[in-house]
């Protein structure tokens, strides 16, 4: 039996296949809460395929970008904001996922406190939506939204990222409220907050809500130094 051909390792993907399309991109699942509800910062597609559908803010890679880079990019180009939490969730690389060609998407979630990060960039076709009412969408985000969702859902309850989408001062409502939209489920009120008493992670501003429609509570701040001694020690999350 003859033994099998060496393969020529200076032969590239592309000079065996010259007319191969291929792209690499990123996309940005931004979410934010507002008047109790878990939102998606989204933008009508402008691809005829997909025509009046919506979709995440991402675009292509740049020659000279890392995946960092062009995240950052496309959230200030497109949003005008800067400072956020982000993170890399998951690749997405389905062979038919883009109708242009050959793309790969690298997908990333990002967490704003609407309040404090109005949008600096004016586009009549990018809205806030309610994540709860988004069924389709255009190319794969809806199944990006989705993933980075679930990631989000088990990421509360190991870091207190959560609080990267409230005021620097809220009320414990506000917060179990966040948890319960990501989450999908209620709480009881009094177990929820004898919970995040145990933590340690809350400072009471000693102040009230003001102009609320119901019942003023207090105000209180993520204690991130508490955080970061508890973390340099055992910090075992806030399972729920």
């Amino acid at each position: 039996m003859p033994a099998l051909a060496k393969p020529n390792i200076n032969t590239t993907p592309i000079e065996l296949m010259p007319d191969f399309q291929f792209a690499l991109s990123v996309d940005c699942v931004i979410l934010g809460y507002d008047e109790g509800v878990l939102k998606v910062l989204l933008i009508e597609s402008d691809l005829p395929a997909y025509k009046g559908q919506w979709s995440l803010l991402g675009d292509l890679l740049g020659p000279e970008e890392d995946l960092d880079s062009a995240s950052y990019r496309v959230l200030k180009e497109r949003t005008g904001l800067t400072d956020m939490f982000l993170e890399q969730v998951k690749t997405f690389g389905a062979v038919d996922r883009h109708p242009a060609g050959r793309v790969i998407t690298v997908a990333y979630l990002a967490l704003v406190n609407v309040k404090d990060h109005q949008l600096k960039i004016t586009d009549n076709a990018l809205h806030w939506h309610a994540v709860s009412d988004i069924k389709t969408m255009a190319f794969d985000h809806k199944l990006i939204l989705d993933t980075c969702v679930a990631a989000l859902q088990r990421k509360i309850q190991e870091e207190p990222v959560i609080f990267n989408l409230l005021e620097e001062k809220f009320s414990l409502r506000d917060l179990q409220h966040v948890f319960e939209q990501i989450l999908g489920v209620e709480f009881d009120r009094r177990n929820f907050r004898k919970k995040l008493f145990t933590t340690g992670l809350l400072t009471d501003e000693n102040e009230m809500e003001k102009q609320v429609r119901h019942r003023p509570g207090k105000l209180y701040s993520f204690n991130r130094k508490a955080y970061e001694q508890m973390k340099r020690k055992t910090f075992v999350g806030l399972q729920f």
